[in-house]
């Protein structure tokens, strides 16, 4: 298993650099070159969502990429170390007091990632969250000298 790991400022500009590393890393590990536009897609908006949270928190941790190559499959896990709230708890949403807008945009940034990747996993607590999409791939053709 092979693991490749982004850390970037949380600033909107650098969103652009984390899509075209994991589609790179995506093409080496074999994801299907029809489905890269919506990898690119998909990393946009975990990534550009991480960089609100965090700016709206006044956070100045970096937003952390892993790009993770398995034996049949690519993951792309983008982590933010904003507060959410948590069924049951006293957080606030997104860590700013989150207006209702606030909260649509998030769940709307959630449904097109929803709608892009297949297998999405949504985590989050107090101390951050992390959003996990997973890709099939195929073995690179066998070279025979």
């Amino acid at each position: 298993m092979a693991t490749v790991e982004l850390r970037f400022s949380a600033q909107p500009e650098h969103v652009r650099t984390a899509r075209l590393v994991a589609a790179a890393v995506a093409r080496r590990a074999g994801v299907d070159e029809a489905v890269l536009d919506e990898v690119r897609l998909a990393v946009g908006e975990a990534c550009s969502r991480a960089v609100g949270l965090h700016q709206a928190g006044g956070i100045s941790a970096p937003v952390k990429v892993l790009l993770i190559e398995e034996e049949k499959q690519f993951s792309i896990e983008v982590g933010d170390e904003a507060p959410h709230a948590v069924p049951g708890g006293s957080g606030s949403a997104g860590g700013s007091g989150g207006g209702d807008a606030e909260v649509e945009e998030d769940q709307m940034g959630l449904a097109v990632i929803s709608g892009l990747v297949d297998d999405v996993e949504v985590s989050a607590g107090e101390h951050g969250g992390s959003i996990r999409m997973r890709w099939p791939t195929t073995p690179p053709p066998t070279v025979i000298d």
